[in-house]
């Protein structure tokens, strides 16, 4: 075999792959076109044909066909012998009301998070968010006017949450607490799933007044509502303080270092000896290498550095953050795919 030639089928691969990597942008924004229009629930409903697809949807016919073809590349949905398109189980995903759906994440993710993505390069830059630079609003503030906004994203977050609460409940006992407090707990997708698997556990759910109205009716839902008291407020300036365990999950990645010690020091000034810390987030290796794992972990923490200017962090920076606020930690516990719990207790 020639050398030259087996150099230059590697380099076809590799540019093959490169190719697929960049361009695959494409199918975010095909994911979420289908789930803006809701293709996905129209589907459930019967096979439909593309006039009456086009039709229904108010849409150009060519290009919904050009749409529904590559959702069938992508496995979204199939055409029948009949020429009608009909749901595939990936396609589920796309539809509301499923259980296992993700609509509001790609939703979220092909709209409010598209344009900061595409100005990653001025995050790199300076380190700032590009969503701020774009929008002139830090944090979510880009949200306190926009309640259907605000009501996709927070239903994103159950939908992430649902995906990794299995995990978190069956790796860490949550029975030896009387009361939890989950601190920006939005919709309260985890704390419901805590209360399900513990009887004897009650519930505190912390996070900004229209948030937690939402929750309240997804716990008269789930039958919770007695077991869970719900406060409003601004966890940089007081949290409440008749909780025995404070969870904070997915928060901290959300702001920079001098935000973070000012929500762990408010943890700490509520906390006796015998509380507990729960921190459940992402925790960077110290090495990254080639794998699907730290593809996804790259991937939220540039989401975090375009949205906030912050980012996931290594077990070194949390043990900084902790050791700096008053706190130690107990133990860490892998939870899932890529989260982790650290238990810590104030010193």
């Amino acid at each position: 075999m020639n050398p030259d030639n087996h150099t230059n089928s590697n380099n076809q691969d590799l540019r093959h792959k490169l190719l697929s990597s960049v361009t695959g942008s494409w199918m975010a924004q095909a994911a979420y076109v289908a789930a803006e229009l809701n293709i996905p629930d129209l589907l459930l409903e019967g096979p439909k044909t593309i006039s009456e697809l086009s039709n229904n949807l108010q849409t150009d016919k060519k290009a919904l066909t050009k749409l529904l073809n590559a959702l069938i590349a992508m496995g979204l949905c199939r055409k029948t012998d009949q020429d009608t398109f009909t749901y595939t189980e990936m396609g589920l995903l796309l539809t509301e009301n499923s259980p296992d759906s993700l609509r509001s994440w790609i939703i979220w993710w092909g709209s409010n998070l598209w344009e900061p993505w595409g100005n990653l390069l001025y995050s790199v830059r300076t380190g700032n968010s590009s969503r701020e630079h774009l929008t002139g609003k830090s944090g979510f503030k880009h949200l306190e006017n926009n309640p259907e906004q605000a009501k996709v994203f927070n239903s994103a977050l159950v939908e992430l949450t649902r995906m990794a609460a299995k995990d978190i409940i069956n790796s860490y006992d949550f029975s030896k607490h009387k009361i939890i407090a989950d601190i920006g707990g939005g919709f309260g997708e985890l704390l419901i799933a805590i209360l399900k698997k513990n009887n004897d556990c009650s519930g505190l759910l912390f996070d900004l007044s229209s948030t937690v109205e939402e929750a309240k009716k997804r716990f008269r839902n789930e039958n919770l509502t007695s077991r869970c008291e719900f406060v409003k407020g601004d966890f940089f300036k007081s949290l409440p303080d008749n909780a025995d365990a404070y969870i904070l999950k997915s928060v901290l990645h959300d702001w920079n270092r001098e935000k973070c010690l000012n929500l762990l020091e408010n943890c700490w000034k509520v906390m006796n000896q015998s509380s507990t810390l729960l921190i459940i987030e992402q925790i960077l290796p110290d090495q990254f290498s080639e794998s699907i794992r730290h593809q996804s972990l790259a991937r939220s923490d540039l989401t975090m550095l375009i949205a906030h200017g912050a980012g996931e962090r290594t077990e070194l920076e949390y043990r900084e953050l902790l050791e700096e606020t008053g706190f130690k930690i107990i133990k860490i516990l892998p939870a899932g795919y890529t989260f982790s719990i650290i238990e810590a207790e104030p010193v």
